[in-house]
């Protein structure tokens, strides 16, 4: 394994950091590992692939519509 030293880290970046943890019960450093696992490994999609992947969403979802309310009751749901 390869060992990677952080210097000039935000003070706000290492606190989200630390707290992103502790939600996600990993230790810091397995949390940091994660983050740039998800960075790296994410393909990077062209706007016209976006926008085709949202046309397909949306074309999937017309006939359900959702209130504000219950939009809203399915953010909030779970949360403390």
């Amino acid at each position: 394994m390869v060992t990677l030293t952080l210097k000039n880290i935000p003070e706000t970046l290492y606190d989200k950091l630390k707290q992103n943890a502790a939600h996600n019960r990993r230790s810091l450093n397995s949390e940091i590992l994660v983050c740039l696992e998800q960075a790296v490994a994410t393909p990077k999609l062209k706007n016209t692939e976006v926008l085709d992947r949202v046309r397909t969403l949306r074309q999937k979802t017309v006939n359900h519509l959702l209130t504000q309310t219950e939009l809203s009751e399915a953010k909030n749901e779970g949360r403390l």
